[in-house]
Formats: structure tokens, sequence, C-alpha cells
């Protein structure tokens, strides 16, 4: 009997341990922040009419029933939630079950030292020798060093040089460099 309990509270230290360090993985992706091009879904329990899937446009902005248009771009999904919840509260629904996911992420783009330059839909958990891989792979003169990576950071761009292991998201622009003999 000892052993048995034993054995559950290790397996349950073990799931507990592996559940934080999967959220620590994702928790860039818990504040990620909607941009141009990201396809969402919103969800209102009980409510098809309000339920919609849609890109965000250029705007910025979409036009979502009741409430009319909704700055959506820069936002963390948690914060749509907030702010469709809190237009359709009162006047058209008692508590509403509002949930917004993201379908689609904005692409990603890479160019110089690989073999299809261009821009891929992005997944999350991409590093940039998984973008390389998606793009061909590197070619015969691709530098592994000197990466550099151009991204969106509120509403300024942002340059940075990275290796190839480290993670990228969604619109970054990815430079492979020419190496040197």
């Amino acid at each position: 009997m000892k052993i048995v309990v034993k054995l559950i509270v290790a397996i349950t230290l073990t799931f507990c341990f592996l559940n934080a360090f999967a959220q620590e993985g994702n928790l860039s992706m818990s504040h990620y922040r909607l941009g141009v091009g990201d396809k969402i879904l919103i969800n209102v329990f009980g409510q098809s009419d309000l339920s919609m899937e849609t890109r965000l446009p250029d705007v910025g902005k979409i036009n979502y029933p009741f409430l009319g248009d909704l700055k959506l771009v820069g936002l963390t999904l948690s914060e749509v939630e907030s702010l469709i919840y809190n237009g359709l509260k009162g006047d058209y629904l008692v508590n509403p079950s509002v949930a917004v996911s993201i379908i689609e992420y904005r692409p990603f783009f890479i160019d110089g030292e690989v073999k299809q330059p261009g821009g891929y839909p992005y997944q999350p958990g991409l590093s940039v020798n998984k973008a390389a891989a998606l793009a061909g792979g590197y070619t015969e003169r691709a530098s592994r060093s000197d990466i550099q990576i151009v991204r969106e950071k509120d509403g300024k761009q942002i340059s940075m040089e990275v290796s190839v292991s480290h993670q990228i998201q969604p619109g970054d622009i990815i430079t492979i460099p020419q190496r040197f003999f």
C-alpha cells in the first residue's frame, strides 16, 4: 500500500513539473499580441450570431455585431475577450461567455542564404533552424552566426542578432547572412 501511495505521489509530482515546464515554454505565447494577418475565432457560447471567424485586416479593426468597430491589433486574447465581454454585458446579455482563439498566425519571413526564401505560416515553437528547414534548408554559403531578426515591438521595428536556436515569432523577418571563408 505504501509503495502505491509513493508511486502516485511521484507520478503526480512529475505531471505537475511537466505541466509547469510546458506552460513556461508557452509563456511568451500567452502574452502574444494580435497583429495584422492573424486569423481568430470569437465564440460567444449559445449566441451563434455573435460568434465569428475573421482575419485581422490592415486597419487592425473588425466590425463586431452590436459593438461596431473594435481595434484588436496589439491586444492579447484575454484583452479581446474582456473587451467583447464588457461590451455585451448588460445591454445585450446578462453574463456572456466569450472565448477568443487564434486559428492561424500571421506568417514569418526568411531571406538570405536559404534555398527558398519567402513567407511561411508560423507555428508555435519555431526556432531559426526550423524556419530555415521550412525554407528548404541553408545554402552552402549560409552562415550559422550573425543571424538577424527584425521584429515589431510596441509599434517600432527592432533588429537583433540571434543564434540558430532562437525562438521566432509571427511577423518576424529572418535574414540568414552569407559566410566568408
